[in-house]
């Protein structure tokens, strides 16, 4: 398994040295969010089912800080010879040596980058240090209420090795030629010398396999790590449908809307403040993306608010004029701020202070408005600061989330 965020060629297990507390603390908040990751969406039950599962596979989770393994299966701890607690929480980068190649490690970015399913070639390395040949299948596994990348799963089927290296074959040639002209001690050295070359590359522990180029799957192969995704496809999602929250192996569009890509997601879920994007692209300007806090806020699930128009949130007493306001503003891709009765799912009102700003991508074109509401009956955010300072901190966060990732924008959201 390869890094599934930034990856790069990294030292081996050899280096032992014990971790720094600053990363212990770091894998002790990734730990605790490990098993929530499966469950949470799966059932308590994903694990077990996971288990029964035959062959060599890891899970890992985007939306979380370091992209981290969140399950890995018996076959995968038995090839690379860690256990369960050395690998969950970690990044696959782990799983790279001095020889892997960067080219690959990049086509593996890439797929992750663009939400994509790949099938390469890999030399990774067990824990002993001792390298190996695997067929790497990757694929993502899409939520379908809201087209997200809920997970990643990545099959691992080893690449035996086929066919005499080319230093063999071409010994044996020579000492063919050889045979009938030469002296017995010239047999004998061509005899030493082809013998080593073999040995070389089929040694015990594998160590000869940093000389070889690469390692091609066969079509057997191939077939083995797709009947293999099938199978954890198809588990992920028989369970996903007894919490509810049903995964795909395809992205599910809402109303038209090109989902988010998951880089920018896990960026704007940093952000702990009441806010959506809405897409000023698409007819009616629709919500693509809501932080978690103005679901608390408001009462609405995710998937009953994505695809449709902020005003939802209007009622009976919200004033014309302050809608008429922020309409202008939108049309000349100014900000805002106003204060406006809305009204939450149960039909409670609040009077919110909102702030609407154009949101602007790389090139300088407004990509998305991202809506800030604070409830003005809430309480202090305990650090002092106004609510419209608290309102422009979050606009600055957005901005250069939008703007960073705009700059290699993957398929999931266009570029503007």
């Amino acid at each position: 398994m390869v890094a599934l965020t930034i990856p790069s060629i990294g030292r081996r297990a050899e280096n032992t040295s014990p971790p720094s507390a600053v990363a212990e603390v770091m894998a002790g908040c990734s730990l605790r969010l490990i098993e929530p990751s499966l469950t949470a969406r799966y059932s308590d039950w994903i694990s077990e089912a996971l288990d029964e599962i035959q062959g060599c596979f890891l899970i890992t989770d985007p939306g979380i800080a370091g992209h981290p393994i969140v399950f890995a299966s018996h076959g995968f701890l038995a090839m690379s010879g860690y256990s369960r607690e050395e690998v969950l929480g970690r990044n696959g980068r782990m799983f790279q040596g001095p020889a892997t190649n960067r080219r690959s490690v990049l086509e593996i970015r890439e797929a992750i980058r663009e939400e994509r399913t790949l099938q390469i070639s890999l030399l990774n390395y067990r824990k002993d240090g001792t390298p190996h040949w695997i067929l790497f299948h990757l694929f993502p596994v899409f939520g379908v209420d809201d087209g997200r990348v809920a997970h990643f799963v990545a099959v691992q089927v080893p690449i035996p090795r086929r066919s005499r290296s080319l230093s063999e074959a071409r010994c044996g040639g020579a000492r063919g030629r050889l045979f009938g002209a030469c002296r017995n001690e010239v047999r004998s050295d061509c005899d030493l010398g082809c013998n080593l070359a073999a040995d070389l590359f089929v040694d015990v522990d594998n160590r000869g396999l940093e000389a070889e180029e690469s390692r091609e799957a066969s079509e057997q192969e191939k077939e083995r790590a797709s009947d293999a995704a099938n199978s954890i496809l198809s588990a992920l999602t028989q369970y996903s449908k007894l919490t509810g929250r049903v995964v795909s192996s395809k992205r599910c569009r809402l109303a038209g809307i090109s989902p988010l890509s998951s880089s920018l997601i896990l960026s704007l879920g940093r952000i702990k403040q009441s806010f959506v994007l809405t897409d000023p692209q698409l007819p009616d300007m629709p919500i693509v993306y809501a932080s978690d806090e103005f679901l608390s806020l408001t009462g609405y699930s995710r998937h009953e608010i994505l695809g449709h128009n902020y005003e939802f949130l209007n009622g009976p007493d919200t004033e014309v004029e302050v809608l008429h306001q922020i309409r202008q503003s939108i049309q000349v891709e100014c900000a805002c701020t106003v204060r406006l009765l809305n009204y939450r799912k149960d039909g409670s009102s609040f009077w919110n202070l909102l702030h609407i700003s154009p949101v602007r991508n790389a090139s300088g074109k407004v990509a998305f408005y991202v809506n800030v509401q604070i409830d003005e009956n809430a309480k202090s955010d305990g650090l002092g600061l106004s609510p419209h300072m608290r309102q422009l901190g979050v606009v600055g966060a957005v901005k250069v989330a939008v703007r960073s990732l705009s700059l290699c924008a993957g398929p999931s959201r266009p570029s503007s």
